[in-house]
């Protein structure tokens, strides 16, 4: 049989919705990070035995030194130096002896000074004595003045010319030796010998006199810091003292 479908009949019939069909998607769940494992650390175990073997025979090497053994033979490398260094051999020296003969012809030696003292000698100031005439250092700071680094041989001349500067005497000695000024300053100006047997020690303007019975001697006068007479000193004469004079 054979249907016949006209439009009307196709019409009729009520078309149903076509419905899309829609497939919902699995949620989609956040993966968690796979977080590291965390390995304990081994727990070593301490041995039962310690299977250490000592060496049969130990070879000290300096780091300097290179030591090998080739057929019995042992070879030692010297140390590596910088290009354009010497090699200085650090040997003692002898202490060094200087030797000469006396006048009566007997020899003898002395050790020759290679190092000073380090530190600076510091010679004591000259104090001030009131009981002395003022004058007196007026004639020790004229004499200063006039005085020349190194000496002229007219130490007494220039002493003369200081004490009769500053008026402590009123004439001029007329004595020729520095060795004769102690006696003539005594018995004719008033002077007098003081106590004093370190020329150190004198009184500033105090008056020094040096020599013996064949020398012609020296005199100079004392300052705040030294001697002077026809030239300056930090150090008093090396000749004899006879004695230390100032007027009171």
């Amino acid at each position: 049989m054979v249907q016949v479908i006209t439009q009307k009949s196709a019409q009729g019939t009520p078309e149903k919705p076509v419905k899309a069909v829609t497939k919902k998607r699995a949620p989609s769940t956040a993966k968690k990070p796979t977080q590291p494992v965390k390995q304990e650390p081994a727990i070593a175990k301490e041995p039962t035995q310690a299977m250490t073997k000592k060496p049969t025979s130990a070879i000290t090497q300096k780091p300097s030194q290179a030591v090998a053994k080739d057929s019995g033979r042992v070879f030692t490398a010297e140390p590596v130096r910088p290009m354009g260094q010497q090699t200085v051999s650090k040997t003692t020296q002898p202490f060094g002896h200087f030797s000469f003969k006396t006048p009566q012809g007997k020899k003898e030696s002395i050790p020759v000074i290679t190092q000073y003292y380090p530190r600076q000698i510091v010679y004591p100031y000259g104090r001030v004595d009131r009981h002395i005439d003022t004058r007196l250092m007026q004639a020790a700071t004229i004499a200063q003045e006039r005085a020349h680094a190194h000496s002229r041989s007219r130490c007494w001349h220039y002493v003369k010319d200081a004490l009769l500067a500053s008026g402590v005497i009123d004439s001029r000695p007329k004595t020729e030796l520095a060795r004769d000024a102690a006696t003539e300053l005594v018995s004719n100006y008033g002077f007098k010998r003081l106590s004093v047997n370190d020329p150190f020690s004198a009184p500033v303007g105090s008056v020094l006199v040096y020599g013996t019975a064949r020398s012609v001697g020296h005199v100079e006068l004392r300052t705040r810091d030294g001697f002077v007479s026809d030239f300056r000193s930090k150090t008093p004469s090396r000749r004899p003292l006879l004695g230390v004079y100032a007027k009171l």
